[in-house]
């Protein structure tokens, strides 16, 4: 009788085709070992076999974690640059230096609700262009800026022209039928190899100098962006001035 009464606790096999109720989680679990452990003298090795628990998960003690640094980390990023999604921030981070799991971070992304999307109109930032004056020293001050033309057979292309606004040197002069974002970084590390980082660089605004890639270049490399205002050309004098010189050449 004892044997039909302990198979009938513990719910052994032979109990499978009768209707019985969902499994008891390992939080229930361990209240039920502690209960027997309490009221019926059993040993823990015992009490945990009765009831199909690995006394491993029985001797865990959870360990709440502090996500107070990643969740300055995500919140700091997010009023940095709302419109990054998971996988940039993600990325963003390691860059930053910071080695927390993927998982862990889309936790705490999704606790700050910053991947529920937001709906507003789209509109251009303001600008708040530095003042056009001759810099105090050469490699302080770039501008860059696109030049477009067409070949006798009707084809287009580009250039990517950038100067020195202390004495107008032109530190580069890229010419191709396409000249994206990430060329433009390129282009940008290759003067910099010879000559060294600006502490500015001024553009208009098109898609190519606002695209993510350069604002992620200039961020990694401590370089500032000065955008003109739109429709504003005369704001970047200097490389307009290159562009109409080097266009009459």
């Amino acid at each position: 009788m004892e044997k039909n009464v302990r198979r009938f606790v513990i719910g052994e096999p032979r109990f499978e085709g009768r209707d019985r109720k969902k499994a008891l989680e390992p939080v229930a679990k361990r209240a039920v070992v502690l209960h027997l452990q309490s009221e019926h003298q059993m040993s823990e090795r015992r009490a945990c076999r009765l009831i199909s628990l690995a006394r491993s998960v029985f001797r865990y003690a959870a360990h709440p974690r502090d996500d107070r640094e990643v969740q300055a980390a995500l919140a700091a990023l997010a009023q940095r640059h709302p419109e990054f999604g998971f996988r940039k921030m993600f990325l963003t981070l390691r860059r930053f230096g910071h080695l927390w799991n993927h998982k862990r971070v889309y936790r705490v992304y999704c606790e700050l609700k910053l991947n529920l999307k937001r709906k507003h109109k789209r509109r251009i930032p303001t600008r708040n262009p530095l003042p056009l004056a001759v810099p105090l020293q050469a490699n302080q001050v770039w501008s860059a800026d696109f030049m477009s033309d067409a070949l006798w057979n009707g084809r287009r292309f580009r250039t990517f022209n950038v100067i020195d606004d202390f004495n107008r040197e032109a530190l580069a002069i890229e010419i191709d039928t396409g000249i994206s974002a990430q060329r433009v970084v390129r282009i940008l590390d290759q003067i910099a190899v010879w000559r060294g980082l600006p502490t500015c660089i001024r553009f208009d605004n098109g898609p190519e100098l606002t695209a993510l890639a350069v604002a992620d270049w200039a961020e990694k490399n401590g370089v500032e962006l000065a955008f003109i205002k739109p429709g504003r050309p005369m704001q970047n004098g200097f490389i307009e001035r290159f562009n109409r010189s080097y266009r009459e050449a």
